[in-house]
């Protein structure tokens, strides 16, 4: 029996990887801000932020897709200063899977600080404790959870893309062929054998990772006040 291209995994894992540390940075000031904020504003900000949970990967896809391409400002000012283009390229990608992942990231951090309240925080304040003291030693370990649910969702999600990788990425063996293009490319071509192998590593992957954060994610106490 001829063994899978296990390329397209390691580059989905490495995808997945690097999505998920970007938007834990880039997602976590964003979720603090729309669980503290008063301004007009946080709703159209919650509703952008959720937009890929609605909005039809293909279409979101041919958005980055105009957004990213060398005719625009933004992919050719990165062509003039790279020589590379951001569309079919592997950072193409990363910032498609971060946009496309986005409420993933976000939602269960913002639920996760906006359940903590204030009192903690002004209980660090009245011991002298900075606004990034406290954020960082009592509002950080009490939000634990949900930046475990955070994490798994936008790690999981972006294992499973397809329409907007295959969109902004194509299908490049070594530089964006993903797994989920893969198990595509089988079925297309009636290879239903390769095709099953790479969906059931996948599943089992997907299920051992979510079991394995859930179970951990049971053993922290809730933090209150």
């Amino acid at each position: 029996m001829t063994l899978p291209d296990l390329g397209p995994l390691w580059l989905t894992l490495r995808l997945a990887a690097v999505t998920t540390l970007l938007l834990v940075f880039l997602g976590t000031p964003l979720a603090w801000w729309l669980a503290h904020t008063r301004t007009r504003a946080k709703a159209v900000v919650e509703a952008v932020t959720a937009l890929p949970l609605v909005l039809p990967p293909t279409v979101l896809g041919f958005y980055l897709l105009v957004l990213l391409s060398p005719n625009s400002a933004l992919g050719g000012f990165w062509l003039s200063l790279t020589g590379t283009t951001l569309t079919f390229s592997f950072i193409g990608l990363v910032l498609a899977s971060s946009l496309y992942s986005l409420p993933f990231m976000v939602q269960p951090l913002q639920s996760a600080f906006e359940a903590q309240g204030l009192a903690p925080l002004e209980a660090a304040a009245s011991l002298r404790a900075s606004p990034l003291d406290a954020f960082f030693t009592v509002a950080t370990p009490m939000a634990v959870r949900g930046y475990l649910t955070a994490i798994v969702l936008t790690f999981a999600h972006t294992i499973g893309e397809f329409g907007v990788v295959l969109m902004v990425g194509g299908n490049i063996p070594g530089r964006t062929k993903v797994i989920s293009i893969q198990i595509y490319e089988q079925v297309e071509t009636i290879n239903y054998a390769a095709a099953h192998g790479l969906a059931a590593l996948l599943l089992g992957f997907s299920f051992t990772v979510l079991l394995g954060v859930y179970s951990l994610n049971r053993r922290f106490p809730v933090h209150v006040g």
